[in-house]
């Protein structure tokens, strides 16, 4: 089910927080773990069972490991870690990378003209690169100390199944939200703050992101194009993430907001980053602390000297590219920023701009931000390198640029990005405050968007994918 549909929008939603808010207290966790199996399960039913497989590893994991330590045992529950840690690795391996396996096993070892793998492909479950990481943080912290175990199973089916943050993060750690799970307050200007927040993540998704990806998807399906036009449609798909994904962050924060949760930020301006470093602070803020401190550190982070911490950080961001998919394309992608972050690093955390005006910082960083979205969208290695080569004007052709021709609809959805990318502060910093004008503004637009809604072919989130 998608948040930017008529079904969540007119149906789902109502029902369920008239549900949820006529429900005695007690009862609401178990109300929203219901719904959000019912939300999970729209499209693949059967797909629920494998939440329920890491939601009850996990769930008992988490009790051995507890049990371990008040017996004072000398690496308490340390097996069970390694259980967790097998069972929603393993998950995440076979659906997620065994279409990728089998294929580079075809290409890289099998003589050319031999018969390949025979294989029957394997659907991605939409989200089990998020629940997984969850359920997996909360045994790791446990067994950590840094987590208490969860108090109720209930709590903690509720907490990895969440909707509102279930298929596209941000990713919650169970140390964050336990409280929240057992005793939350529930208040009208909390709910009010969060229908802000949703409206506002409709909007970017609708009238900036699913425009802006008609172009952009022209341009990368494209062989061959001008020099202009590929900045264009590489500048198309940097906004269209942007606001496609922090839309669905804003969403997910807005909905926690309804039930009496608050979610943690996911984006915080990232396209007013000064460097690489600056960016991985301020993009997809859950999974890089969740990279940081569960992969990162545990690697040995900056501890064993400066060479050991470049090879930590490429290998840390190398395996962030290939959470994020199962090719070629993120691996380099992953190995891309690794770079820049060791580069950074050995300049001492510094920009490599850093002697530049700030506005100098942030166009330089735009830049190598926008060439690592090249090998984020490619189909493959060979496409991302050619369009990478059309915006070096390397094998550019020959024919006009197309860019004057440009629908109405994709300019205006330009500016409207760069005004708010760079004029505008983050939508959680807005409903802070929120301001009758700002608030008058979103509703117009919220309208218009609903109306888009019904005469669009709907794109579905892009880290629907991831």
């Amino acid at each position: 089910m998608l948040f930017a549909s008529g079904l969540f929008l007119y149906y789902f939603l109502p029902l369920f927080l008239a549900v949820y808010y006529l429900a005695p207290r007690r009862w609401r966790s178990v109300v929203l773990a219901v719904a959000s199996y019912i939300f999970y399960g729209w499209w693949r039913p059967d797909f629920v069972v494998l939440m329920w497989i890491s939601t009850i590893v996990d769930y008992t994991c988490g009790i051995w490991i507890t049990k371990a330590r008040e017996r004072g045992d000398s690496k308490p529950g340390r097996p069970w870690l390694w259980l967790s840690i097998a069972v929603n690795l393993g998950l995440l391996a076979y659906f997620k990378y065994a279409n990728f396996g089998v294929e580079a096993f075809n290409e890289l070892f099998l003589p050319a003209g031999s018969e390949p793998m025979r294989w029957t492909e394997v659907i991605l479950p939409i989200g089990i690169s998020f629940y997984t990481f969850q359920t997996m943080s909360y045994t790791i912290d446990v067994y950590r100390g840094t987590s208490e175990k969860v108090r109720s199973f209930g709590d903690f089916a509720c907490y990895v199944a969440m909707f509102p943050q279930l298929v596209a993060g941000p990713i919650v750690r169970y140390n964050t939200i336990a409280e929240q799970l057992h005793s939350r307050t529930h208040t009208l200007s909390k709910f009010y703050l969060g229908v802000l927040a949703f409206q506002a993540g409709l909007v970017k998704k609708l009238l900036i992101a699913d425009v802006l990806a008609n172009l952009a998807d022209d341009a990368f399906a494209s062989n061959s194009l001008h020099t202009l036009d590929a900045w264009l449609g590489t500048l198309a798909y940097t906004f269209q993430i942007y606001f496609d994904f922090s839309g669905y962050s804003d969403m997910a924060i807005g909905l926690g907001l309804m039930m009496g949760f608050r979610l943690p930020i996911n984006f915080d301006q990232p396209y007013h980053s000064i460097g690489i470093t600056d960016f991985w602070r301020r993009w997809h803020i859950s999974l890089s602390s969740f990279l940081r401190d569960y992969l990162y550190i545990p690697l040995g982070g900056n501890r064993k000297g400066p060479i050991r911490t470049y090879i930590n950080l490429s290998a840390t961001m190398i395996l962030g590219g290939l959470w994020h998919g199962a090719a070629w394309n993120f691996i380099a992608w992953g190995a891309y920023q690794g770079f820049w972050l060791s580069i950074e690093r050995l300049a001492g955390k510094r920009s490599l701009l850093s002697f530049a005006p700030k506005a100098l910082q942030i166009a330089g960083t735009f830049i190598l931000v926008m060439f690592g979205w090249v090998l984020f969208r490619a189909a493959d290695m060979s496409h991302a390198l050619r369009h990478a080569g059309d915006m070096l004007g390397l094998h550019s052709s020959a024919s006009a640029p197309i860019h004057l021709s440009l629908a109405p609809a994709y300019l205006i959805a330009g500016a409207i990005a760069a005004i708010v990318v760079w004029g505008f502060p983050t939508t959680q910093r807005l409903i802070k405050n929120p301001r009758a004008t700002w608030v008058l503004g979103l509703q117009l637009l919220f309208l218009l968007a609903l109306l888009h809604l019904h005469y669009q072919d709907h794109v579905p989130f892009l880290y629907f994918q991831f």
